[in-house]
This record gives structure tokens, sequence and C-alpha cells, in this order.
């Protein structure tokens, strides 16, 4: 009887102690949604500051500056020119345990400048554009850390909050560059956010990929005079493609293979000594792209001996799949339903039809609706990401957020158009909400960290991620050269 009678008064104690943390914690998210709010402002004043430097990959210093300066100025403490990249930095703040990791892109496309109408007008003819809404990822991330920056600064949240600006999403893979010198291992859980046509809490993964130059050198020679004494790398080059389409019979469903010819020769006169072929193979695991991988080394070896050429094949970069994490989706899931749907005015709604109907697709408004909880058994998108790299190092929790209308064409003028109004913004905002207010959650529930990090130990098995990358440090093109 006596025991009874503890358990029962144990029972009743506990019982209020739970429901003060359920208000607590629900306090801190509402405060999470006031600072977005106080701030909302200035974060889309840097959105669209980033959406005109539309700086492509490695040469966003402006757009590096802005969001950096601005975590500064807030509080944060900031190391820029991270892993040897002079666009990459962290800010943080905070000190010890749990460490909470937000990733920030912010680089733009080539040949895509619009302006912020519905009809195509570039603001500047062959630059670049924001055709996948980086302009608003760094700036609703930075917001998400910001908030929890100041509930840490209040006391009231304990651990570090940390905020990576990521350079060179679309081309590069900049934080390949910065996962190569270690600057996740520590973290607990790391978030990112990307702007789409639809709300919801990620449950696909992408597709892995590696970037290889194939370089071919030959001899020259006159093409009529004395053609005998040539040898053509352009010969070589031709005979890989012809092999690498004929490869295509013989893989997966999943696997994609695509290239263009870098170098193919000056004058039709001149046999040509140098040719090369940029190839890209992706597959929906990296174990999948390395095995064509293989196949495709010895094609090129077996071009080379059919031109009596040398051959070189360089990787340039590669890419792993997205390691989704059903734990961290489910906690983001509930926090967008907390957020609530985005809502837009009759002037967005009649941009977003009219915009779709100048492109040439069927108008079909812009949904701002929070999608259900999707399958971890979804097919998986045509796009890589370096996301997938961090991902197998720490626990990723991944938000798609709509900026654009409905089934709009990702990587094109209406995305830029859309990210530089009303309707691109209210998602960056939206975005900043539920990641901040999930954050709230990761901080403060250990039981939730450690459940997402079984999650992350089971689906990654025995895979040891290693950067696949060329040695050295990061390229800084001239010019972007491309997109994943």
């Amino acid at each position: 009887m006596k025991k009874t009678y503890c358990a029962i008064t144990l029972l009743l104690f506990i019982g209020p102690l739970h429901l003060f943390g359920q208000k607590a914690t629900l306090k801190k998210k509402q405060e999470v949604l006031a600072s977005v709010a106080k701030h909302q402002d200035e974060l889309v004043k840097i959105s669209d500051q980033i959406w005109a430097f539309a700086e492509p990959a490695m040469m966003e210093y402006q757009s590096a500056k802005v969001l950096a300066d601005y975590a500064e100025a807030q509080g944060f403490t900031v190391e820029r020119g991270v892993a040897d990249i002079p666009t990459a930095f962290i800010a943080s703040y905070g000190s010890g345990s749990p460490i909470i990791g937000i990733l920030g892109e912010f680089d733009a496309l080539p040949g895509l400048s619009q302006k912020a109408l519905p009809t195509k007008e570039p603001l500047e003819i062959g630059a670049a554009g924001h055709g996948c809404g980086h302009n608003m990822f760094g700036a609703g991330s930075l917001g998400a850390a910001l908030a929890i920056k100041e509930l840490m600064e209040e006391g009231k949240l304990k651990g570090t909050i940390r905020f990576y600006g990521t350079p060179a999403e679309e081309d590069l893979a900049g934080k390949v560059y910065m996962a190569r010198a270690g600057l996740f291992n520590d973290l607990d859980v790391c978030l990112d956010w990307h702007p789409a046509y639809e709300n919801e809490a990620n449950m696909a993964s992408s597709q892995a990929v590696s970037d290889y130059s194939i370089s071919f050198k030959g001899k020259s020679a006159h093409a009529a005079a004395d053609p005998w004494n040539g040898r053509s790398a352009l010969d070589a080059a031709e005979f890989f493609t012809t092999g690498i389409n004929s490869l295509r019979e013989h893989v997966l469903p999943t696997v994609r293979m695509h290239y263009v010819y870098t170098d193919a020769g000056k004058v039709p006169n001149v046999i040509p000594d140098k040719a090369s072929v940029w190839l890209w193979i992706r597959d929906s695991k990296r174990s999948g792209v390395a095995e064509v991988s293989e196949r495709m080394k010895e094609i090129a070896q077996g071009a080379a001996l059919m031109a009596g050429v040398e051959v070189e094949v360089k990787l340039n970069s590669g890419l792993y799949e997205l390691l989704i994490n059903e734990a961290g989706a489910k906690i983001l899931q509930k926090n967008m339903e907390f957020v609530g749907p985005i809502t837009y005015t009759d002037k967005e709604l009649a941009f977003a039809n009219e915009i779709m109907g100048e492109y040439g697709a069927e108008p079909k408004g812009i949904s701002g609706e929070i999608k259900p909880l999707g399958s971890e058994f979804q097919e998986v998108p045509g796009g890589s990401t370096d996301v997938g790299d961090v991902s197998y190092i720490v626990p990723q929790i991944t938000l798609m957020a709509t900026t654009a209308p409905y089934n709009s064409p990702w990587h094109s003028w209406v995305v830029v158009a859309c990210g530089g109004m009303e309707i691109g913004h209210k998602g960056m905002l939206f975005a900043a909400r539920s990641l901040g207010t999930t954050m709230v959650d990761l901080f403060e529930d250990e039981n939730l960290r450690k459940q997402i990090k079984e999650e992350f130990s089971r689906r990654k098995g025995s895979e040891v991620w290693k950067a696949m990358l060329p040695e050295g440090p990061p390229p800084v093109p001239a010019i972007n050269s491309g997109a994943y």
C-alpha cells in the first residue's frame, strides 16, 4: 500500500512538471516567431541584396559579406574564409553541447538574369540569376539561427548554435571542401532548407554524382597533306562518347550520364592534338556511381588505344546522395504545422498564374499548404546536392518551402523573378520560423537527439565518408561553369 501511494504521489508530481515543460517550450517557440517577425524587414533586405548581386559559385564575395557582416552585428562570432574558400564562413554563438548547425547557401546560376516581373526580362543580358532561390536560403537560415541566439542570450537555451555560410552548391561542391576540413564533425544535428513549390519536411534522397574531365592528347598534322602523320585526339573523344552511349543499355535505370565536348580542335584542316570531354555520372547511391565510373575509365583507355593517343581521367568533384532522417523529419513536420500554412494575396496569386502562363505552362496557382509527411520510399529526384556529404557526417534535417508557383520549372527565370518579390519572401520567412522552432526541440530534448543519432547510425551503416575531391585547395573560377 505504501509503494502504491508513493507511485501515485510521484505521478502527480511528474504530471504538472511535464505540462510546465511543454508550456515553457511552447513559449520559446512563440519567441522564435516573434524574433523572425522583428527581423523580417532586415532578412528580406539581405535576401534582395543577394538576389541583386547574383554571384556564381566561388565568386559570392558580396553575398557572403552581407550575411557575415549581419551575423557579426547581431553578436555572432564569425570566422571567415574557412576551408581555404574566400566566400565560406561560420557564425557561432554559445558554448558547449549540444551543437546544432544550420546551412546557408547564396550562389547564383549563370545566364538566368531576370527582373522581379511576370514577363521574361533580364536585369542584365547574359548575367547570372538566382534560379534555385539561394538568395533566400542563406537569409532564411540565418534568421532561424538568430532567433535561437537570442534565446541563448536570455539564458533560455543552452549549447551552441552554428550558422554555416556555404558557397558553391550549384557547382564546385563548396560543402565537400568544408567537410574535408572537418568543419561539421562535432555537430549533434544539422538543418537546412531549400526553395521549392511545396512546403514539406523532406523524406526524399538525392542523386550521388561524380564530375570528371577526360582529356586526350595526340599529334597534329595537316589534315589533307599528311593526315597519316597525325594522331587525332578528337577521334579518341568520339570513340569515348560512343562507348559511353553504348554503356547506357547496360546500366541500372537509376543511372544518368551526361557530357559535353570542352575541346574538339580549332580548325578542320588540322588534325586535333587535344580534345576533352566533361562528363557527369549519377546514381541513387554513391556505390552505383563508383561502379559506373570504373567502367567509364576502361572505355576512356580503350578509346585512347583505338586512336593511338594518350588519355587522362581527372576527378573534379563528387557528391554523396542525401541520407534522410525520419525522426528529424517528423519533428520538423510538427513545427511546420505549428507555424501554419503560407497565405497569399490576390495580387500574388495573379503574379503566380501570369508568370506560369508566360513561361508556357499551365497556371495552377501557388501552394502554401503543408504537405503530409511522405514515405522514405519516395522516388529519388533528378538533382544532386553537396548537402548529401554533410548528411553522411551528421544527422541532417531538410525543409522544402514554397517560394514559387506550383510546378515551377526550377533553374529558370520564373524562380528568379519570384525570389525577388513577396512570394519568395514569404517562403523564406516560413522556413526561418519552421527551422527555428524545430531547433528549440533539438536543443531541449536529449532523447530526441539520441533517437535522431541512432537512426543516422543505422542508415549510414558501415559506409565511411570520404571526400570525392582532387588534392589541393578549391578552384576559384573566372566564370561559373554549370550546376548540379
